[in-house]
């Protein structure tokens, strides 16, 4: 057991490697971009897409653009991965729980020092800002929807069931969003199914009624509740403060806006009127999550054990055809051909499968310039894309974007061989 611990405790340290705070240098080796379109799907490991007949264009996708082989989201549930893509840490948060909305009197979890849980019950998360410690990263996952004896392996597996990244101090409570307005760039998170209006106080939607409607009041027959479409859980940035109080409306909720409509993804790209940096996260039944009240091409998978056994075929191809129509959308946008591009598809998590499932999901990076059909095999997490999109914007590393073992992902983003093109 001594030596086990050991070994364990030596992996930890490999991985953190030296463990910064704050932002630090601009990352190098990725060359300029001028938009970065991220779509964020949910809830299925590497093996359940590749190889998957029901995903034909992922499949598809993974070999005509770029792919990394060997990347990881970091832990588990999915809120806890989307701030770590879009702010390098998981700010204290490794829970589902919503927003505690526009409340200037609690204490972020950066400050105290706790950490926002499933298991034991947290409150709603206060709003995120200022510097503190994050919460480290177990290789074994035990408080998050399962329990389990400490030092057991029963627990669901972050990373890859080995590696672990002990919390960081002086962490600064921001996303690349407050970057990219600090830069003079733009940015949005589009969310599908997202109320007209918008995403102030609102933690679920079925892109009309949320959970403040008094649904029964208009329907009194309805009888399956609120089908939870758009969720705040997959919608980082409203979880910090600088975007919940909206000082300057280019970092606000002004920001949040949904697919269709005014301003919304579609007529976006249609305009060609984008900005440089967009988060987008499609609904709950088109993003491969599921509902149990969505009837049957969005019900949730009948058994996840990280392979393709036991997953709803019709939610998958539903998933997999709204990210189509997502990907042709922004190929047909005047905007796709303006300046160097790129389109980045990835999955938050593997949806708490267990040993000896690791947390390894698909990353997909598409370009308008520069070699395709790139498969890179080296280890790469959700911090090492942030550390790329920030090269590329010529933005600081961020959290733990900044330590010394995150890697930008250079071979999926590269000019071709001989471009004499400059790079961050």
């Amino acid at each position: 057991m001594i030596k086990k611990a050991a070994i364990l405790g030596l992996l930890a340290a490999a991985l953190a490697g030296t463990v910064c705070a704050q932002e630090a240098e601009v990352p190098k080796g990725i060359p300029h971009l001028d938009h970065v379109f991220v779509i964020m799907m949910e809830n299925h490991g590497y093996d359940q897409i590749i190889g998957n007949p029901d995903t034909p264009f992922a499949n598809s996708y993974a070999k005509s653009a770029n792919s990394a082989t060997n990347y990881f989201a970091v832990a588990h549930p999915s809120l806890t991965n989307y701030l770590e893509v879009v702010g390098g840490s998981n700010f204290g948060v490794q829970s589902d729980n919503n927003p505690d909305w526009h409340n200037a009197t609690c204490t972020n979890n950066l400050a105290s020092g706790t950490v926002n849980t499933d298991n034991p019950a947290s409150p709603n998360i206060c709003p995120i800002f200022g510097t503190g410690t994050d919460a480290a990263t177990p290789a074994i996952d035990c408080t998050n929807e399962t329990t389990c004896a400490p030092g057991s392996n029963k627990g669901e597996n972050n990373i890859d069931g080995f590696k672990s990244i002990p919390a960081a101090t002086k962490v600064v409570g921001k996303t690349i969003a407050d970057q990219l307005f600090a830069a003079g760039l733009s940015w949005k998170s589009y969310q599908e199914s997202l109320p007209s209006t918008g995403a102030d106080g609102v933690n679920f939607s079925d892109g009309f009624f949320t959970d403040a409607s008094d649904i029964l009041a208009v329907l009194p027959k309805e009888k399956q509740g609120l089908l939870k479409l758009y969720a705040a859980k997959h919608n980082p940035f409203v979880y910090f403060q600088s975007v919940q109080q909206g000082q300057n409306p280019e970092l606000s909720l002004k920001q949040v806006v949904g697919f269709e409509g005014a301003h919304g993804l579609f007529e976006d790209l249609s305009s060609g009127h984008v900005p440089n940096f967009s988060f987008i996260a499609p609904n709950q039944c088109n993003d491969q999550h599921g509902r149990g009240n969505g009837g049957t091409q969005c019900d949730f998978d009948p058994n996840n054990n990280g392979s393709l056994v036991g997953l709803n075929p019709a939610l998958m191809y539903i998933g997999d055809l709204n990210l189509r129509n997502i990907v042709k959308a922004i190929h047909k946008s005047p905007i796709w051909e303006d300046g160097h591009n790129a389109i980045v598809v990835l999955w938050d998590e593997d949806d708490y499968s267990v040993a000896p499932t690791t947390n390894k999901v698909l990353l997909i990076v598409d370009t308008n310039y520069g070699e395709h059909s790139v498969q890179d095999g080296n280890f790469y997490t959700h911090f090492s894309l942030l550390r790329s999109i920030e090269g590329g914007f010529g933005l600081p590393c961020l959290n733990h974007a900044c330590d010394s073992n995150t890697k930008v992902i250079s071979s999926l983003f590269h000019w071709n061989s001989g471009h004499d093109g400059d790079t961050q």
